[in-house]
């Protein structure tokens, strides 16, 4: 039987626990359920793929997970406070903080150079623009773009563009990293060294890193793959 002190040390190592989430959408007159009554616990240093059919509701899931929606029913609770609770300020005070996004298409801002892009989320937390340049550039070298810090993202490469989209993520320094198919529209070759650089970051920054993905090989790199599917996840 596990002791009080055990116990404590047990769930210290949890960075983040989900129950009973639940979201549906409206599609006309009928509602769609995405999952429900989902539950989930995330240690810390983890990499976790979440794979399953399109449709699944996979990126659905990582969205409610880093507060970018809210879900019909249910917690996440990170920090030992439900995220779902807070309200649209706080939520984005806590996600600039503690959370870095990775998307398939990048969201890159096309009028700013690849170092505007990754400061972007230090200047609306109100860093100074002298800070955050210096920040920005570190991190941009840290993931091979030294050269290529003052070019826009219609200069970059597929590959390039994908690891300012990771250098943006890393910047505030978050615990968690959240990544939606973040190689699904590069060639194998460069697939394969953004899978490696993630890998690496995830290491060499300490993360908790989420991975939502249909590449085989990328989810081989996990330290857990989860299945989401009809709802449910399973390992």
């Amino acid at each position: 039987m596990m002791n009080s002190e055990n116990s404590s040390r047990a769930e210290a190592k949890l960075v983040m626990r989900v129950a009973g989430l639940t979201k549906s959408y409206l599609l006309g007159l009928s509602k769609i359920t995405i999952f429900e009554d989902l539950s989930l616990e995330i240690k810390r240093g983890e990499m976790i793929a979440v794979v399953g059919p399109s449709g699944a509701g996979k990126s659905t899931l990582l969205h409610l997970l880093g507060g970018l929606d809210r879900p019909d029913r249910g917690s996440v609770i990170m920090d030992e406070f439900d995220i779902c609770k807070l309200s649209d300020v706080d939520l984005a005070r806590f996600r600039n903080k503690k959370i870095g996004f990775v998307f398939q298409f990048h969201h890159l801002l096309p009028e700013f150079t690849a170092l505007e892009n990754t400061m972007m989320p230090l200047l609306i937390g109100g860093e100074q623009t002298s800070s955050s340049q210096r920040r920005a550039t570190d991190v941009l070298k840290s993931v091979g773009l030294e050269s290529r810090i003052h070019h826009r993202p219609g200069e970059l490469s597929g590959g390039e563009a994908a690891r300012v989209a990771l250098a943006r993520a890393l910047i505030t320094k978050p615990d968690i990293l959240l990544a939606d198919e973040p190689t699904g529209n590069l060639d194998s070759r460069t697939g394969e060294e953004i899978h490696h650089l993630l890998k690496s970051m995830h290491t060499e920054h300490g993360l908790t890193s989420i991975v939502v993905t249909h590449n085989e090989r990328l989810a081989g790199i996990c330290s857990r793959i989860l299945h989401l599917e009809d709802g449910h996840l399973h390992s």
